[in-house]
């Protein structure tokens, strides 16, 4: 190609490719846009169906919830309630997930089997003024607290020491839950210890948590579900992931936690020992490839500089309109990925969109330089900084390292082809002068 007025200045021509740069950054900032109202319509998706399927739940409980009034009180009302926390709490459950579809949206949303039992010790233990106030043991409420209660698809009867009572909406006496279940228990505070257990099926999404209620608390959950999240103020002392899905044991003393076992009215509260498990869809194509496009100055950028250098090293006019439709494809890559990581896996279409364009750029300047080496060259930069930035995303751990790495390497070569750069007429003339002499 021919000398043209933009090769003759070599500032004029830096300033025209950083304004093309800073005109290509607004699609890019639209595809940003785009990607969030994708994440935003997934919420709402998310949310419409945990509302009819069930909302995270949380097991808090059980407990006891006794009423006591004044002595020789003929008044309905309470005076207060005593909360009395099992000395024993075992819970073997399993968690079966189910992934939902909305159009090209994915929920995961699960039924759980809940066994729980335990024992209840030593009712006399209540700190209270017995010549004051009369406890009233046979209106004992055994109540278990749970979050969503449309996610209840069965519940069995609980076995009070050998009795059948049946559960109800409740909360029981006092306000340590804001929703549950409960169910009459008498109790005898002479009696030495009670049992009880009863099964639920729980459907609920996002997560399981329990509460820590027991002296001891034995928790043990299995599912098929291979990519779970241990949250919450107690992680499992022993756990096994495995591609078939996971087991997990909490084992957790009085001891760990700040409440006592009994206290009246509402002095303690349990909200901040809370533990379980989140069933997590691994790190979302939207999420994805909302990282990558954080580097799209990067590859704009870079991909300039390239251009750059050949045309100023090999004494080639490229106009800023070929800059401009390079850049236009370096920005559709992200539409590329975003609108095919919603039918396939992320990777593939990383790959496939990183391909086309790669592709299309490298045919392009191949055709517009009529030359194989300079098109072989950008293709080969493209591809190094494509699988940078596809590793980055992969792991977050160690993106930065990588990345400042990477991107020293890329500079180190731009800078090395630029010192063979003719950067100024004078110079071009001594180096012409100097060819004379000699």
């Amino acid at each position: 190609m021919g000398k043209s007025g933009f090769s003759k200045s070599i500032v004029n021509k830096i300033f025209i490719i950083i304004c093309i740069m800073i005109v290509l950054l607004l699609p890019t900032f639209q595809i940003r846009q785009l990607i969030d109202n994708r994440i935003e319509t997934q919420d709402t998706v998310a949310k419409e169906i945990c509302s009819k399927w069930g909302e995270s739940q949380t097991i808090r409980g059980p407990y006891l919830s006794i009423p006591y009034v004044e002595k020789g009180s003929t008044s309905p009302g309470y005076e207060g309630s005593i909360t009395i926390l099992p000395n024993k709490l075992d819970i073997k459950g399993d968690i079966s997930p189910e992934t939902r579809y909305r159009g090209v949206y994915e929920i995961v949303v699960y039924s759980s089997e809940l066994k729980i039992s335990g024992t209840f010790t030593d009712m006399n233990r209540v700190s209270i003024d017995r010549n004051k106030y009369d406890i009233l043991y046979d209106r004992a409420v055994f109540v278990i607290g749970i979050n969503d209660l449309r996610g209840i698809e069965k519940l069995n009867d609980l076995d009070w020491n050998g009795q059948k009572s049946a559960f109800k909406p409740g909360k029981g006496y006092d306000e340590s839950v804001k929703s549950g279940v409960i169910a009459y228990a008498k109790c005898d505070p002479a009696t030495g210890s009670i049992s009880f257990n009863t099964n639920i099926v729980l459907k609920g999404s996002k997560y399981l948590y329990f509460t820590p209620v027991g002296s001891k608390t034995d928790v043990n959950i299995a599912s098929t579900w291979n990519n779970p999240s241990f949250n919450g103020t107690f992680l499992p002392d022993r756990r096994e992931i495995t591609s078939n899905g996971f087991t997990a044991n909490w084992n957790i003393l009085q001891l760990n936690r700040s409440f006592p076992q009994v206290w009246l009215n509402n002095d303690h509260s349990m909200n901040e020992t809370d533990f379980g498990i989140d069933l997590l869809i691994p790190i979302d194509n939207y999420l994805k490839t909302h990282r990558s496009i954080r580097y799209s100055i990067l590859f704009i950028g870079f991909t300039f500089l390239v251009l750059f250098i050949i045309e100023m090293l090999y004494k080639i006019d490229i106009h800023p309109v070929h800059y401009v439709l390079v850049g236009a494809a370096l920005v559709i890559f992200y539409t590329l990925l975003l609108s095919i990581s919603e039918y396939i896996s992320f990777n593939v279409s990383f790959a496939l969109s990183s391909l086309l364009t790669i592709s299309l750029i490298g045919g392009y300047l191949r055709t517009l330089l009529k030359s194989n080496r300079y098109a072989l060259l950008i293709s080969i930069m493209l591809i190094v900084m494509y699988a940078l930035i596809f590793t980055m995303i992969q792991v977050q751990e160690f993106a930065l390292i990588m990345g400042s790495i990477g991107l020293f390497i890329i500079l180190a070569v731009v800078m090395y082809f630029s010192n063979k750069i003719t950067w100024n007429k004078k110079e071009d003339s001594e180096k012409h002068e100097a060819e004379l002499e000699g």
